[in-house]
């Protein structure tokens, strides 16, 4: 008799730093609770954050600036990820770090310019006429070649729709197949044909085949209600950055030269500023007719101080403009020197100006306790099965060093107790790692110790 194991088709995500993080953790009076929604303690900046998103929420945030500041290690990026979480996904969000901006390929002004076009949204609602159901049959009809020879070419094709109150068979253009096509539809799919151009969207497997497969990567929808030819009311999600894009690429010819070109140019072009200008009008135009709703979305720069006063001038300038996002910076810097100049020191490497324009949300380091709280968290996270003891001594590790240094010998400590023929972490274990593994601290205190023997 022979027996295979069945192999999950359940797949397998990768845990990144900040895969715990599902949101701020708060209560419905705005009170951060303890430990909610994968972040501890940090109550008072989790509080201020919440009050952020409702100002998001009900559009009174845009064009402003938030400023999260803190020693390293202390939640800054977590507490931005969270308020992504909380904004949900139709709101956009583009994180960034202030050393992008150092580009050989394009200017750093357009680098931000960029990134705070993508942080726009752009929800265009469009009444269009649609024929729309499940696919019931798919069949290509095939003709001989007008220009002979034993080659076949697609005439028609012939397409049945399906919805609760009907169906219908609909004699579609060659053109169509190829969107067909490039969709993936295949019979049983839930499709929608915008009747004007042909335009072919797939909206997911009908949830009559859902028993068929149980993959995860599916997504399932209710057969749809209704007759098959429909006015439907479509709702479109874009960034102004698509929108650049999409209106500064050159269509160019089919002809040698055309094509050759193309190839020749970089990779990376710089968008105008006149064609910014015109997109903009256009996108004022629709939303004046109430054709579209613009959507500001969040930018985060991480390492804010990495930007050189030519960036911070720039910066001032998108904050004014009256189609801006709202822009989230976090620093670990105290007073230095702003970057691009050789004297002027400044908090958090900002110039003054600017920090007068910005809301500061400060994070305070850790307690022993909510270290431990946190450590358990990522073991839970990361499928980790700890001693209390072991839990115990990261926390103390933590406090004598940084909570990412006692993080990071969890996955470590745990190859260590898989090769000791054992499935939980030890108090040992940890020992063990912490003695093969250096923080910064003890790997500083040895440079000074034998600063000596190192090439200089």
């Amino acid at each position: 008799m022979k027996i295979e194991e069945v192999k999950s088709t359940v797949r397998t995500q990768r845990i990144a730093a900040h895969s715990h993080v599902k949101g701020l953790g708060l209560d419905e009076a705005g009170a951060a609770i303890q430990n909610a929604a994968g972040l501890v303690g940090q109550k008072a900046a989790r509080e201020a954050a919440g009050i952020v998103v409702d100002l998001i929420k009900s559009k009174k945030m845009a064009g402003r600036a938030l400023l999260l500041a803190g020693p390293p290690g202390t939640g800054k990026t977590a507490i931005a990820l969270a308020i992504a979480q909380e904004l949900g996904n139709k709101v956009p969000f583009c994180p960034m770090v202030g050393s992008e901006v150092f580009s050989n390929e394009i200017k750093k002004t357009e680098v931000l310019m960029e990134n705070f076009r993508r942080s726009i949204g752009l929800r265009i609602r469009e009444t269009k006429e649609v024929y729309e159901g499940e696919v019931t049959e798919l069949t290509p009809v095939e003709t001989e070649a007008p220009m002979g020879g034993y080659g076949k070419t697609i005439s028609n094709v012939v397409i049945g729709l399906k919805t609760a109150k009907g169906t219908k068979q609909l004699k579609l253009d060659p053109s169509i197949f190829d969107a067909l096509q490039k969709e993936k539809v295949e019979v049983g799919d839930v499709i929608y044909i915008e009747a004007n151009s042909g335009a072919v969207k797939r909206q997911g497997r009908s949830d009559t085949f859902a028993t068929e497969f149980d993959l995860e990567t599916e997504e399932y929808v209710p057969l749809p209600k209704g007759d098959v030819h429909k006015k439907k009311e479509v709702i479109q999600d874009v960034t102004l950055h698509d929108l650049d894009v999409a209106n500064a690429r050159p269509q160019g010819g089919q002809d040698v030269l055309s094509m050759m070109g193309q190839l020749m140019k970089p990779k990376k072009t710089e968008i105008t500023d006149k064609l910014r200008m015109e997109i903009n009008k256009v996108v004022n135009k629709y939303i004046d007719q109430g054709i579209a709703e613009l959507v500001p979305g969040v930018l985060f720069i991480d390492e804010i101080h990495m930007l050189d006063l030519e960036t911070f001038t720039y910066l001032h300038k998108s904050l004014e403009s009256p189609i801006a996002p709202i822009v989230i910076f976090a620093t670990n810097r105290g007073r230095c020197v702003i970057r691009g100049t050789t004297d002027i020191v400044s908090p958090h490497g900002i110039p003054l100006d600017l920090l007068d324009r910005l809301l500061i949300i400060r994070t305070l380091l850790y307690s022993t306790s909510d270290m431990e709280q946190i450590i358990k968290l990522r073991a839970q996270t990361e499928g980790l099965q700890l001693e209390e003891t072991a839990f115990t001594r990261l926390s103390e590790i933590g406090t004598s060093s940084t909570l990412r240094y006692a993080v990071q010998l969890l996955t470590p400590a745990h190859q260590m107790c898989k090769v000791n023929g054992r499935n939980q972490i030890t108090k040992d274990d940890i020992e063990d790692v912490h003695s093969l593994f250096l923080d910064a601290k003890r790997s500083s205190k040895h440079l000074s110790e034998k600063n000596n023997k190192f090439m200089l």
